[in-house]
């Protein structure tokens, strides 16, 4: 039999042992119950019989219930139950309770006289014959109303601060599931949440199992701190949410945790705010300086260095849009290269801006994006760009400088080594630029490398070639290459730096030299016209005793015509040259060897000095062949060069043609050769015979 919820019932196995008759003991009406009864002034006791009809009242009972004892005696002690609970027969099926256990225990609402409720503890016990039959009753009533009525207001202030609490709260058993949760909860997570488990609560993102991390023992009451959570809407969205956890005991003994939620959603944002604005830059979105390195440090401190990369960009010339279009403007291509970047790079590929017109690329895996030759081209194409600003298409292009990172270097050592890398590109050594030092140890090793291979032959030399007016090859430019066992293959902007660290230059010299010069011997034009080699030196200055001996010993010894021989060497480094090795020079020119003033019109003093040196080539600087299709200033420079050189008599080689546009503007303007990535790639040795030994070969 079923009755209504706000009956509360507790049935416990111990049978009260005052005022309650067992089998053979006195009955109520004896002397000996009289003076119990006495002394129990706070309880109404009396009997019942076997139908529940009331057989004797005390003095208790009158105080307790209100009646008199003929008013009750005989009559049902259903009279003392509220009318909802005599139609649903709760007074009797108490009575089969304690018939069937001997007691029955109960707490609940009660009538006294008149009606009145009041909020009573109740205790029927059976009483039965020796024969085991049942004679009756016995019932123990207190009067707890006022202590209801407290525990009724504390509840009611519970309750109240429950729900009025702006924090959310919820109660949770010793499963995790939610028993209540008040409307400051259900609002923040939006949906109803009784009867939910914790874990239907956590967003995805949360990586933490279960809510109480260390539930309490069976007599304890734990507490946990505060512990930063993810949360999720109904709708999916995260809430982040400091939660505090503790664990208490109902009145009934079972233990049930509190969990209180409070909202840090905004302050977690505001933190995120703060920390991108702190590690990205604020024109271009990429990372910035501090952002690199919060990338970089858990690259170096795990160890995964041995598939790490990182390349430092400087946009050519960038300068000239700041002061022809304005910093808008130049912002404005900063952004849009910074959108190539983050869309073109490969997944592995993190961008970021330094400084001004400098970009940063780091790469973690530097194999699955075809080795670092194959991602420095990847980078430079992205930044080889035409971008539309202000009405115009601007041509951009970026000097680039690759470190692989190496263990045990510093962050600091990493981006200077790049950086490094990139001035080498932008004097000219290379479009792009691969260095793998970044640390003395590695320096060491690169030295003693390098020391081997020129002894055994582990270098090679690759040619590319300069091309007259009429599309003849009339010279070749011979550039190092060094296949690395680890490294793989290595330019010069790698070689150089770690010889010239090295005190390997003069040897390096020597033997691109004698190499360039020996080989140039085999080869053979189809139409019989010879193909002279030009050699970079940096080790064999003009001011050095053997300079002249090194330079005729290496034509002897191969058998090379003179005139075919052009040895250069970079305006800075001719600054300020003596007059005895300018004598040197001139002596060596009267053979027929030719010296070529490298990089022109990037050094100092260039017009002041270019009458009194004795070169006959001037190779003009790629980077104003590179800007004079977009920039005035940059073309006017190129025909004020060409000019120089044509009054002067001496002849005037292009670098870094790329473009047919670029040579049509050159061979316009006069320019004598041309050279560059339109016309060829430098070539191994045979590739460079088998080119100009073809008829005709394809040189646009």
């Amino acid at each position: 039999m079923n009755f209504p919820d706000n009956q509360a019932m507790d049935v416990v196995g111990d049978r009260p042992d005052s005022g309650i008759r067992r089998p053979g003991a006195a009955p109520l009406g004896d002397p000996l119950i009289g003076d119990l009864v006495a002394d129990l002034r706070e309880y109404a006791i009396f009997a019942l019989d076997a139908d529940g009809r009331v057989s004797s009242w005390s003095a208790g009972a009158r105080r307790v219930k209100g009646y008199d004892s003929e008013e009750v005696i005989g009559r049902h002690f259903s009279v003392f139950y509220p009318s909802e609970q005599v139609e649903s027969g709760y007074p009797d099926w108490e009575l089969g309770q304690a018939m069937a256990r001997g007691f029955f225990i109960d707490r609940g609402w009660r009538l006294r006289k008149g009606g009145t409720r009041f909020w009573a503890h109740v205790v029927i016990t059976a009483q039965r014959a020796p024969d085991g039959s049942l004679e009756g009753f016995i019932k123990v009533v207190r009067d707890e109303t006022e202590a209801h009525a407290q525990r009724q207001r504390s509840e009611r202030r519970f309750t109240d601060l429950f729900e009025l609490a702006p924090v959310g709260i919820a109660l949770l058993d010793q499963d995790e599931r939610i028993l209540d949760a008040n409307g400051a909860l259900c609002d923040l997570l939006g949906d109803r949440l009784h009867g939910k488990s914790a874990a239907d609560l956590m967003h995805p993102s949360d990586s933490q199992a279960g809510l109480i991390s260390s539930p309490a023992g069976p007599a304890e009451l734990d507490r946990q701190p505060a512990a930063p959570r993810v949360l999720a809407r109904a709708d999916g969205r995260p809430v982040f949410c400091d939660v505090r956890c503790a664990a208490s005991v109902h009145d009934d003994g079972n233990r049930f945790w509190l969990a209180v939620f409070q909202d840090v959603t905004e302050q977690v944002r505001h933190a995120e705010t703060l920390h991108f604005q702190a590690t990205h830059d604020q024109t271009t979105g990429l990372l910035n300086r501090q952002g690199v390195n919060e990338l970089l440090t858990p690259v170096l401190a795990g160890g995964g260095t041995d598939r790490a990369a990182v390349l430092f960009c400087d946009l050519d010339n960038f300068k000239r849009v700041n002061d022809s279009l304005g910093h808008d403007a130049g912002d404005e291509l900063l952004l849009a290269l910074a959108q190539r970047l983050t869309t073109e790079l490969p997944p592995c590929c993190t961008p970021a801006r330094l400084y001004g017109d400098e970009f940063l690329v780091v790469c973690s895996d530097v194999s699955g994006c075809g080795g670092i030759d194959a991602l420095t081209t990847k980078v430079s194409d992205i930044l080889s760009a035409a971008i539309p600003l202000q009405d115009r298409l601007v041509c951009i292009t970026a000097s680039i400088g690759a470190v692989a990172v190496q263990d045990g270097a510093t962050i600091d050592e990493i981006i200077s080594a790049a950086d490094a890398a990139m001035f080498d590109a932008k004097r000219g050594h290379g479009r792009l630029t691969r260095t793998a030092p970044t640390t003395s140890g590695a320096q060491l090793t690169l030295e003693e490398e390098l020391r081997d291979a020129l002894r055994h032959d582990g270098l090679q030399l690759h040619y590319q070639p300069i091309v007259a007016r009429d599309r003849s090859i009339v010279l070749a430019e011979a550039l190092v290459r060094w296949r690395h066992p680890d490294l793989g293959p290595l330019a010069p902007d790698v070689i150089l730096p770690v010889a010239e660290k090295g005190g390997l230059l003069p040897e390096l010299d020597r033997w691109v030299l004698r190499t360039a010069l020996g080989e140039a011997t085999t080869w053979k034009s189809h139409d019989g016209h010879p193909v002279g080699v030009t050699v970079n030196v940096s080790g064999l200055r003009p001011e050095a005793p053997d300079f002249a001996d090194e330079i005729s010993a290496a034509i002897s010894e191969t058998g090379i015509a003179p005139d075919r021989v052009v040895v250069e060497m970079v305006e800075t480094s001719l600054v300020d040259l003596p007059s005895k090795p300018r004598k040197t020079m001139s002596d060596l020119a009267r053979t027929g060897v030719r010296f070529a003033m490298d990089d022109f019109g990037t050094g100092y003093s260039s017009l002041a000095r270019l009458k009194d040196l004795p070169t006959q080539i001037v190779k003009l600087d790629r980077r104003f062949v590179s800007g004079m299709g977009t920039d005035p200033a940059d073309l006017g420079i190129v025909r004020a060069v060409v000019e120089l050189a044509r009054a002067m008599r001496r002849t005037c080689i292009a670098e870094g043609v790329e473009n047919t546009t670029q040579r049509r503007l050159l061979e316009g303007l006069g320019v004598d050769a041309c050279q560059g990535f339109l016309f060829s790639r430098p070539l191994p040795a045979p590739e460079f015979r088998a080119l100009i030994g073809a008829p005709g070969p394809e040189l646009r």
